[in-house]
């Protein structure tokens, strides 16, 4: 049927009276979320997404309400079990679907979700890095310590916002402006919520540890700094070294910058004893650098190590006396044949120190005290390598020896 007007028209056009009618032509379509942007139990938009051990994420007010209801324990999906304390908050999808929000806010897209108090946290701390703003950068980095040591629930939602890498960002940032009075501010706010934010991930250790003017600002706070500081700064000091040790993390951080700085304050810090922490942080640092190559285990040795060490084994409590041994295990159990003439020098003085100051006895004392099977069998080998010494030793007392013996048997036992 003809209708006036419209012989001009290409054929495909809808008819121009039809045109106003349309509101799809008038107002823009909403947009409805991706399914996965979708609360499980509400089918709603996540306001606040967190993930379950199951590996569904819900939105928290929903969970919250579903497990709190009728004493549920299980997950609504799966119905695997469930606690609100498993939850931790999901702040890739949340940040997903904030940038869903704003680019389809025009369409009929939901506002914008807020960022949690974590997230803005980390953002206030990555802008004022950003702009070398030290002062801003001290006050969120005290605002996550005190968020990090009001609860561990605190402290798991600041690690899912990424706080531990922005705090070693501002750390490593600041570090070359240490002189500035509010850059050394900046930079003991930032160690000491850093210290709080543990484990810390793989690329938090590689920002502040592959920087050599953060490694040497983290050693001379731990040589020295106050109590506190000193530890945290060991603690830190003992993350980079445990991942720099291991082959994966060997070509993201480098040390040798400080190597001798690190061996140094490692071995002041075990035998100044501030708090049984950083001596064991201490500990495992020494063990990781021992077990790292020869030439470490000889500066470890140069340092005085093995008899700082050999002192801690019998007055310290059972995990301080088996970090002791297991650092001094990677020591002294590398075979002096497959050492440089330095190593293995290195290595017999320092068991001639540990002789002088009674390692023999006090080893046998630890075995016949009782402990573990392992820290037995630890001892066991210490005990093989420092008899194998005690002929070469003139100026040790006789009564270093008065155990001998019954090491011996312990030893074929």
């Amino acid at each position: 049927m003809h209708t006036p007007g419209t012989e001009n028209a290409h054929p495909l056009s809808p008819p121009s009276s039809s045109m106003s009618s349309l509101p799809f032509r008038t107002t823009p379509a909403k947009e409805e979320p991706p399914p996965e942007f979708l609360c499980p139990i509400t089918l709603d938009l996540m306001r606040d997404p967190v993930a379950a051990p199951t590996g569904i994420t819900y939105d928290r007010a929903a969970i919250s309400s579903w497990l709190l209801s009728g004493g549920q324990r299980t997950c609504p999906v799966t119905h695997a079990e469930l606690r609100a304390g498993d939850l931790v908050p999901n702040h890739t999808l949340r940040r997903l679907i904030q940038d869903w929000c704003a680019a389809n806010r025009s369409r009929g897209g939901a506002e914008r979700v807020p960022d949690t108090p974590e997230a803005a946290a980390v953002a206030e701390l990555e802008g004022a890095t950003r702009a070398g703003d030290a002062e801003r950068c001290a006050a969120a980095a005290r605002w996550v310590r005190r968020q990090a040591r009001l609860a561990e629930r605190n402290r798991g939602c600041l690690a899912s916002a990424g706080a531990a890498c922005a705090l070693a960002a501002a750390f490593a940032s600041f570090a070359d402006a240490a002189d500035a009075a509010a850059a050394r501010d900046a930079l003991d706010a930032v160690l000491a919520a850093l210290a709080l934010v543990m484990p810390m991930d793989e690329e938090a250790i590689v920002v502040v540890g592959s920087s050599s003017a953060s490694v040497a600002r983290l050693i001379a706070v731990a040589a020295n700094g106050g109590l506190h500081s000193r530890l945290q700064a060991v603690v830190v000091i003992r993350e980079i070294i445990s991942l720099s040790c291991h082959r994966y993390g060997a070509g993201a951080v480098d040390l040798s910058a400080n190597a001798d700085a690190i061996v140094q304050v490692l071995v002041k810090t075990i035998r100044d004893a501030i708090c049984p922490e950083a001596t064991r942080a201490c500990l495992v640092a020494a063990y990781h650098l021992a077990c790292s190559g020869e030439s470490t285990a000889a500066r470890l040795a140069a340092a005085g190590l093995v008899p700082v060490l050999v002192e801690l084994l019998v007055d310290a409590d059972r995990s301080t006396a088996e970090k002791a041994l297991t650092a001094l295990d990677a020591a002294l159990k590398c075979p002096e044949d497959d050492m440089d003439g330095t190593a293995a020098a290195g290595r017999r003085l320092a068991i001639i120190e540990a002789l002088q100051v009674g390692a023999l006895q006090k080893v046998l004392l630890l075995l016949q005290a009782g402990c573990r099977e392992e820290t037995k069998e630890k001892a066991t080998e210490l005990l093989r390598v420092i008899v194998r010494y005690q002929g070469r030793v003139e100026c040790v007392d006789t009564m270093d020896f008065r155990g001998l013996k019954r090491g011996t048997a312990i030893l074929t036992t």
